[in-house]
């Protein structure tokens, strides 16, 4: 048997050079696609995922339920004589701690697609660059707007009359959204620092807890220490309660409104920008 030595043709060459031709697209290239445009999908991603694993609706649905009975009959008759009285002021402030609760899982989900290699190939996709962060934010509003629904709505069942009716309601959600939008950066920002999920979890609740329970959530602030009222009334939390429970009852907080307003540009501008600086070196 002798070795083939042919060598291919500058005939040859232009042959398959013209039949790659023919496979490629001739087109024009499509156009890139807008910030807008590439964070909705990846918002959409978010939400198809959920199609997919409905288990991951537990935390949006059984946990808001079990927080919202838990306390409203562990406290309701102790603080305010009956659960109904209680839950005029309690239910408004469940759902911000709730919601706040929820928002840890937006880090978790980063955290686990980078583990699974799937922010390599983010990368090299010629797209706005925080498209793929601002769609996990946007996927996690959809959930937010279930645990909403549920809260309300149970509250609605055990007894909760809001003064300022449906709108105030709708409005009071709204401001909620604003703030765990801008609060889930923080999230993100662990997601991409520390190594494991368990690890983002652990630190979320690290911060959470006190954030949570030390705040006007579950009581008024007038009742506790005056060392402790002054961390109260610095706490994000707080103003995000007081101002939903403002704006549900039909009066308008401008105070508590604006608190809001600054704590979410801050926490957007401070914890996007050190997050998307994380996931550019990543």
């Amino acid at each position: 048997m002798t070795a083939d030595t042919s060598v291919s043709t500058p005939v040859d060459r232009e042959v398959d050079t013209r039949g790659l031709g023919t496979v490629l697209a001739t087109g024009q290239r499509p156009p890139r696609p807008s910030g807008l445009s590439a964070s909705v999908t990846f918002g959409w991603r978010a939400v198809l995922k959920i199609k997919h694993v409905p288990e991951q609706l537990f935390d949006v649905t059984l946990f808001p339920i079990m927080m919202t009975l838990m306390f409203t009959y562990l406290f309701g008759g102790a603080l305010a004589g009956s659960t109904t009285d209680y839950l005029q002021y309690f239910l408004p402030g469940i759902l911000v701690a709730s919601i706040a609760m929820i928002t840890m899982y937006t880090g978790v989900s980063v955290n686990t697609d980078i583990a699974k290699g799937v922010f390599d190939r983010f990368r090299t996709l010629p797209i706005w660059r925080p498209a793929p962060m601002v769609g996990y934010l946007l996927g996690d509003l959809f959930r937010y707007v279930i645990a909403s629904v549920v809260i309300v709505v149970l509250g609605l069942i055990l007894g909760f009359r809001p003064a300022g009716g449906a709108a105030g309601v709708i409005a009071g959600v709204l401001v909620l959204l604003v703030f765990c939008f801008a609060f889930s950066w923080v999230w993100t920002m662990f997601g991409l620092l520390l190594r494991s999920e368990k690890s983002v979890m652990g630190v979320s609740m690290m911060v959470l807890m006190p954030l949570t329970f030390l705040s006007s959530v579950y009581v008024d602030p007038l009742t506790m220490p005056g060392w402790l009222q002054a961390f109260v009334a610095v706490n994000p939390v707080t103003h995000v309660a007081d101002a939903v429970r403002a704006t549900m009852s039909g009066t308008f907080d401008a105070a508590q409104l604006g608190w809001v307003a600054l704590w979410s540009v801050g926490l957007t501008a401070v914890f996007g920008t050190v997050t998307m600086r994380l996931y550019n070196r990543k």
